[in-house]
């Protein structure tokens, strides 16, 4: 079968405590349409209850402790969220959690702490004499104690902050100590990419690795989840990952698929990254996203033939995992690319019918954000999900050979009786391609699965068949 995730969230969800019981009410509908994994929020108490998840304070208060306030996280209690992985598995689901290494927000308490200021664009440089600075760095979690774990954060468990306040100061401070630099190897931007924001885990402190290890193990054993996506990846050392995933997937004795979030548009990144943790996750395919996102703002004009080239998608489809928006992709986030609807329904068809990578559906694509009126795709996507989880099988053969018109076509499997497809998408005028789809499909009358076309494709005996598109649109031929 074909694996199909689904990104569970959207970032102006309402502070209402009610995912986790929307996943557990929708598993078995999700389920039946061919979703096969779950990438949930962060479950742990953020800064505050709002926290979308990403301004981590306890990694171990999956809403079960009296900390920041609440109880409850953004998403429900610790209960509610155990049930909910349970309701996924028991509809044939696997569950990602969403772990966040790359930073600690909200302390409890300020310690004062000898600092440099850095220059934002190019952080290996200094642009200040060392001071003394009074940084939020204490983490005693007053809520939960000692339960779990009785690991207090310091100061020297991390390299910098963006705040001095006894000063009322944002500046990029690097930490002065023994051992105390910038992570490498991260990513080269700003010079050194390692801060971020909030306190900075130092990954080079043997404390702090020791830690999030047994935080993973700790994880994986109460949630009984299945895999991770890791925030952030890029700003954090490229070796430790490889180091925590191999003692937790050893501890736990779970393969645990896992998925890094490393941004950047840069194919040569993507790569580097890859070869560095030895192919130990896949990647999220950021030039793809970028490649809908140029194409659905270029009016027609984007020439489709390249809609792959330089993408994790074609360069390594086994660790690419493919998607069209996400959270931080939404209207008004840090990575603002939101793709025009119109294209939406063909980037989908693009990652959901053909073999290469791992695709994506967005909660935000799926349901639609009210906070911006963006509505529902429901429609729209239902169609090419269970194109893929009934058709997108066997042999595929390209027709990427037109600046509008691109097509390819699967031949099907026998074990998946009725299975093979004929898919075309369109950035312009609409139009016809002869494809071929197999000669054991010949004399079949093929309909187009998105109800875009109302017509029917009859295969000739040498296994091809004239499918057709409509403009600016996507049809998806099955028999």
């Amino acid at each position: 079968f074909n694996g199909t995730m689904m990104q569970y969230f959207e970032w102006y969800l309402p502070d209402d405590g009610t995912l986790w019981t929307k996943v557990a009410n929708e598993a078995n509908n999700l389920s039946s349409l061919g979703i096969t994994a779950l990438w949930l929020p962060p479950a742990y108490k953020g800064t505050s209850r709002s926290d979308v998840g990403y301004g981590v304070y306890d990694l171990y208060d999956l809403g079960e402790f009296n900390q920041k306030g609440t109880v409850r996280t953004k998403y429900g209690t610790k209960a509610q969220y155990l049930q909910t992985i349970q309701a996924a598995h028991a509809a044939g689901m696997q569950v990602y959690a969403d772990v966040v290494f790359d930073h600690k927000g909200g302390a409890d308490g300020t310690e004062w702490v000898d600092a440099v200021e850095v220059n934002p664009s190019d952080r290996n440089q200094e642009i200040s004499g060392t001071y003394q600075i009074q940084a939020w760095t204490k983490f005693d979690f007053p809520g939960r104690g000692n339960t779990y774990s009785s690991f207090k954060w310091r100061w020297y468990h991390f390299d910098g902050v963006d705040w001095d306040e006894s000063r009322k100061l944002s500046r990029i401070y690097k930490f002065r100590g023994i051992g105390k630099a910038w992570d490498w190897e991260v990513d080269t931007e700003n010079g050194n990419y390692d801060y971020l924001m909030y306190a900075d885990l130092d990954m080079d402190h043997p404390e702090v690795v020791t830690e999030l290890k047994n935080w993973g193990k700790w994880y994986v054993n109460t949630t009984n989840i299945d895999g991770f996506r890791l925030d952030a990846v890029k700003h954090i050392k490229f070796s430790s990952f490889p180091d925590w995933l191999s003692y937790v997937r050893s501890q736990t004795g779970k393969p645990l698929f896992t998925v890094g979030e490393y941004w950047s548009y840069d194919i040569n990144k993507l790569h580097n990254y890859i070869t560095k943790t030895n192919g130990t996750m896949s990647l999220f395919d950021a030039p793809l996203h970028s490649k809908f996102y140029t194409a659905s703002k270029s009016g027609g004009a984007f020439d489709m033939r390249t809609l792959m080239t330089n993408t994790l998608m074609k360069d390594q489809p086994t660790l690419a995992v493919t998607f069209v928006d996400n959270h931080d992709t939404e209207p008004v986030q840090a990575l603002q690319s939101w793709v025009d609807p119109w294209f939406k329904p063909l980037a989908y068809a693009f990652i959901l019918t053909r073999q290469e990578g791992y695709p994506c559906v967005f909660y935000g694509d799926y349901y639609g954000i009210p906070q911006y009126n963006i509505p529902s795709l429901k429609s729209k996507i239902d169609p090419l999900l269970i194109a893929r989880r009934d058709y997108a099988y066997g042999t595929q053969h390209d027709y990427l050979d037109h600046s509008d018109i691109i097509g390819w076509t699967r031949e099907g499997v026998t074990e998946k009786p009725g299975s093979g497809l004929a898919a075309l998408i369109t950035d312009g005028p609409g139009g016809s391609k002869w494809m071929y789809v197999g000669k054991q499909h010949a004399g079949k009358v093929f309909y187009d699965l998105t109800g875009n076309r109302s017509d029917t494709v009859t295969i000739n005996s040498d296994g091809w068949g004239e499918f057709k598109v409509n403009g600016g649109s996507v049809s998806v031929w099955v028999p």
